[in-house]
């Protein structure tokens, strides 16, 4: 067993208690061997020597104990440093530094998964990007060898790329935009009846044979939020049922209260189609996931994430609820006193 390995005092709740233990200890025993060696006649020298020396491995032997977890976290940071988040620091004792050595694992396995979703989305953004690109690629270069003609379709199919590039782009810059928090919010007090008929209005534009049910109540309903991006919420939430859903679509919205009497702006957008597993419910908003692994739905897999940021900047919450007899509910609540009405910011009162 190693000096590190020693630690009689990880009981005590108090680094400065463990000190002064420590040095009380190799005071007194100091002293002990002082008066024995007076006893059987030492001299002053080599009695004052031998106390030090005792002293000193005393104190070096129950301190390596206390200060075992500061040289581990020293060499995790320098592990960490060069990429390596597998290092845990152990936290035996109940002092500062063993509550230190807890932050330090807790902050060295966020780093890990921060780490693991960026090269993730490194990866799926490149192979996002890939496909339209090779498929632009190709037909311009059938175009350039004469194999093809640029007549309508085939300049639509090239049209579609762009735009399935444009969209992808699009995503990856609001999404960056949220996780720096550069993405300010406006708020103002908008009807919420009229945000749902232009979201769904534009949304009609581009599919025009969908029909979308919409329900308010009461119509008069009004809330505080950001225009646009509460406009894009319920936009993305449309196209997610409709790439993976099945008609009737429904758009929804009421006002309750909180367990704190906190009012609460709910909106849910529905389907009937096959519904979300349980197991895979917790999963929807994570960035590039898909339910459909074969990609066939067409979607990049980041509206949802979009989604839950945006929620999330107005301090609400968003989850998914079974819908009878099926299909799937997207249910977005926002609360409603967080906004400043001297400045027309956000505060940081959420619905936890």
């Amino acid at each position: 067993m190693s000096l590190s390995d020693w630690r009689p005092l990880d009981r005590l709740g108090s680094i400065r208690t463990k000190l002064s233990i420590l040095v009380a200890g190799a005071v007194t025993i100091s002293v002990l061997i002082g008066s024995v060696g007076y006893r059987i006649g030492w001299p002053f020298w080599f009695r004052l020597i031998t106390s030090v020396l005792v002293g000193l491995g005393i104190m070096r032997l129950v301190a390596a104990g206390i200060t075992s977890p500061l040289r581990e976290m020293a060499a995790a940071a320098r592990a960490m440093a060069d990429g390596d988040y597998s290092t845990e620091v152990r936290a035996t004792s109940r002092d500062e530094v063993g509550e230190l050595a807890n932050a330090f694992n807790e902050m060295s396995a966020e780093l890990a998964e921060v780490d693991r979703q960026r090269r993730d989305l490194v990866a799926n953004a490149s192979h996002e990007l890939r496909t339209p690109i090779a498929a632009l690629q190709a037909m311009i270069e059938n175009l350039a060898d004469g194999v093809s003609t640029a007549d309508p379709a085939y300049v639509e199919t090239m049209h579609q790329q762009v735009r399935r590039l444009a969209t992808l782009v699009d995503q990856l810059l609001s999404l960056s935009r949220l996780d720096s928090g550069e993405m300010p919010l406006h708020g103002e007090t908008v009807s919420v009846a009229a945000l749902i008929n232009a979201s769904v209005d534009e949304f009609g534009w581009h599919h025009p044979d969908v029909k979308v049910e919409i329900d308010v109540q009461p119509e008069t309903l009004l809330f505080t939020v950001d225009q646009m991006l509460m406009h894009r919420v319920v936009a993305n939430l449309l196209e997610n049922a409709v790439r993976h859903g099945a008609p009737p679509f429904r758009v929804a919205a009421s006002m309750s209260a909180g367990r704190d009497g906190t009012p609460i702006i709910t909106l849910t957008v529905s389907d009937h189609g096959p519904g979300i597993p349980p197991d895979a419910a917790s999963q929807v908003f994570d960035r590039f996931h898909r339910l459909d692994r074969s990609r066939r739905s067409g979607g990049s897999g980041l509206g949802l994430a979009i989604v839950a940021g945006i929620v999330e900047r107005h301090h609400g919450i968003i989850g998914v609820e079974p819908n009878e007899p099926s299909g799937a509910r997207m249910v977005v609540r926002v609360p409603q006193d967080f906004r400043d009405a001297t400045t027309g910011t956000f505060s940081r009162r959420s619905m936890a």
